[in-house]
């Protein structure tokens, strides 16, 4: 009867320590959804960290599948994954959004004494009767630039930085080539002389 009993409490903490490995991690997988969608719901994450929140996902999707076939181990170590990848992704959005922000208020802050400069040379080339350019068309491409630059600077104090830095890449690119027409009108004049 001792047998019996050594036998059966010996089976039953058998048993238990199955069941135990045979449940899945429900919590862990919560938790790792709850992480994935708070990455996905959070801006930056999004806009910066776009590469580590689809390996987010995708630990997300290997996680169901494993618990699925009940690999609840391998789900558990997947739900992990996809906590610590979220974290990473709303990590590496902060990071991403502050490089972008210092990136268009370095590039967006240049651009008025560029504004300033091109006027001014486009002014004196005006004045300059000996040059062959189209000064009213060159006075409206720096005027579409002001536009522009006014639209970057409203797109940075709105913390849209992607739309501030390609507009002012834009203005940028237009004062290069308003510049570039002055300098090429002036060499032509100066190889005649």
């Amino acid at each position: 009867m001792k047998k019996i009993g050594l036998v059966l409490s010996v089976v039953l903490v058998f048993t238990l320590l199955l069941s135990g490995c045979s449940r899945p991690p429900t919590e862990e997988m919560e938790k790792a959804q709850d992480a994935v969608t708070r990455a996905e719901n959070n801006a930056d994450a999004v806009n910066y960290a776009a590469n580590t929140l689809l390996l987010a996902r995708q630990a997300l999707v290997n996680m169901q599948n494993e618990a699925d076939s009940k690999r609840y181990e391998s789900a558990k170590n997947y739900a992990e994954e996809a906590i610590s990848l979220a974290a990473k992704a709303e990590e590496d959005g902060r990071a991403g959004a502050l490089r972008a922000r210092d990136e268009a208020a370095t590039l967006v802050n240049s651009l008025e004494s560029q504004l300033a400069e091109t006027a001014n040379a486009l002014r004196t080339a005006a004045q300059d009767t000996s040059l062959d350019l189209n000064v009213n068309a060159l006075s409206s491409q720096l005027d579409s630039a002001r536009s522009i630059y006014g639209d970057a600077r409203r797109d940075l104090q709105a913390n849209n930085y992607r739309d501030a830095i390609t507009r002012g890449q834009t203005v940028r690119s237009m004062l290069s080539d308003i510049n570039a027409q002055i300098n090429n009108a002036a060499q032509v004049v100066a190889r005649k002389k």
